[in-house]
C-alpha cells in the first residue's frame, strides 16, 4: 500500500466515522425536537400495542374527539412493549401521528447513540493509527 493510498483510506475512515457520529447526534436532537412538539400541545390517551419490536411498535388509540389513530411510523421509544398490551401514550394534538409511550422521552436515545459513537471511534481510531503508520513506512 503506497503512502497516498493509505492517506486516502485513512481519510475515508475518518469521513465515515465523523458521518456516523453526526448521524447519532442528529438522532438524539430529532428525538428531543419531537418531545418538545408533543409537550407543547400534549394529549394523553390509552392505546393498544398492535405489533411490538425493538425499533418499531404499532399502536392504536382513540383521541377525545372519537377518532381512532394508528400512526404509520409507530410509537416513539417502543422498547419492552408486547402485542395486546394497553399503554398510556402522549401525542401532539396538532399531529396525532406523533406519539410516544407516556413517561419516556429523548433521554432513552442518549445511551444507544452514545454507544454507536464510542464503538465507531473504537474501530476508526486504531484503523487510522495503523494506516498512518503504514503510510509513514512506505514514504
Amino acid at each position: 500500500m503506497t503512502a497516498t493510498v493509505a492517506r486516502r483510506v485513512r481519510r475515508g475512515v475518518l469521513v465515515v466515522a465523523v458521518g456516523v457520529s453526526v448521524l447519532a447526534v442528529l438522532l438524539v436532537l430529532g428525538a428531543w425536537r419531537n418531545d418538545r412538539t408533543i409537550e407543547s400541545d400534549m394529549g394523553v390517551a390509552t392505546g393498544e400495542v398492535l405489533s411490538a419490536g425493538s425499533l418499531r411498535s404499532a399502536v392504536s388509540f382513540v383521541t377525545p374527539d372519537g377518532v381512532t389513530h394508528n400512526p404509520e411510523l409507530g410509537v416513539l421509544y417502543p422498547t419492552r412493549l408486547t402485542v395486546g398490551q394497553r399503554i398510556d401514550v402522549e401525542y401532539a394534538r396538532s399531529d396525532p401521528d406523533l406519539v410516544r409511550v407516556a413517561g419516556r422521552d429523548a433521554s432513552v436515545a442518549v445511551v444507544p447513540a452514545g454507544s454507536i459513537i464510542v464503538v465507531t471511534w473504537l474501530i476508526a481510531a486504531p484503523a487510522c493509527w495503523y494506516l498512518r503508520r503504514r503510510g509513514q513506512e512506505q514514504a
